[in-house]
């Protein structure tokens, strides 16, 4: 990150998502880049971040090898019917209230903490998916903990803070690779509407493909990225935690009319059974702004758009 102030992020143009570098030196620095872009835009792009650039490669090249498959092969490891989880292959076709059509094939699997993964849902196309995703779970923990020590800090609370209001050593990693087919039409078809995430922070990487898209003062601004970067999205729960102090990014994802696209998104969440809410610490002055839930109910609440607060 250039040094010049900690307020003013690196990028092509006034309207990018914020870019910080984790390699400078002047870890404030970086911590307060962080903090300022989970302020004001609930989102922002990590580059030099310490994660190998071959691992990425590779997990691009499996998770793309996978929906290459004959459809047969890939219902070996689809979610089942009558499954109460997320875990498994499916295909998400629906209309939303405009008439307006979502399309995309996902793959969600769980990759931390061991306890937590079913391996029945991993691909087994290649002996190498299960080492290649289990080595960057373990960078993506590392990296996620980082973030949130800083984002802790921000609030003037311990480093771990966050991480214990998400459920400390349970929270969970899961992975989702999802797969975009091309439209011609682009006006009656989109990859994902305009949305938060549920869960606490996530961290997504992607093909070559353009197609993110962040919702910043009234405008939609196209998300650049390549394979040095890494992008971050605060979702709801760090939101909550913090007492609204940090954004829920909100975005959305477009498709191209000729090319397929994929991204791998990794949602950080508590366990479904955690308590999630202000954390005591940040409203010994003032009232909550929003009320503690249990994940699941929370969940449950926001897939099926029923009141939360």
């Amino acid at each position: 990150m250039a040094e010049s102030t900690p307020s003013e992020f690196q990028g092509t143009s006034p309207v990018d998502i914020p870019i910080v570098d984790l390699s400078n030196p002047n870890e404030d620095l970086v911590a307060r880049a962080v903090v300022k872009a989970s302020e004001t835009w609930g989102m922002f792009q990590v580059v030099n971040h310490g994660i190998p650039t071959d691992l990425i490669r590779r997990l691009k090249e499996l998770g793309t090898e996978f929906f290459e498959l004959p459809e047969k092969e890939k219902e070996a490891v689809a979610r089942p019917a009558d499954s109460t989880d997320i875990e498994g292959y499916t295909t998400d076709y629906k209309k939303d209230g405009e008439g307006r059509k979502t399309w995309a094939d996902h793959l969600f699997h769980r990759v931390w903490p061991p306890s937590r993964i079913n391996y029945r849902f991993w691909p087994k196309n290649s002996p190498d998916y299960r080492e290649v995703n289990e080595e960057y779970a373990r960078e993506i923990k590392k990296l996620s903990e980082k973030i949130m020590g800083w984002l802790s800090e921000g609030l003037g609370l311990h480093r771990d803070a966050l991480k214990e209001g998400l459920g400390g050593e349970t929270v969970e990693y899961l992975m989702k690779i999802i797969f975009y087919p091309p439209c011609p039409k682009l006006e009656l078809l989109y990859g994902a509407p305009h949305h938060t995430d549920l869960n606490g922070i996530t961290f997504l990487i992607a093909d070559e493909v353009d197609g993110l898209q962040a919702y910043q003062d009234n405008k939609w601004v196209d998300v650049k990225y390549d394979d040095s970067g890494i992008v971050v999205i605060i979702a709801d729960q760090i939101k909550r935690i913090s007492n609204g102090r940090y954004k829920s990014g909100e975005h959305r994802a477009t498709m191209d009319t000729v090319r397929t696209r994929l991204s791998w998104p990794v949602f950080a969440e508590p366990n479904l059974d955690h308590v999630v809410g202000p954390l005591p610490e940040l409203v010994l002055d003032s009232t909550p702004k929003f009320k503690p839930y249990v994940y699941r109910e929370y969940k449950f609440l926001k897939m099926n758009k029923l009141p939360l607060d």
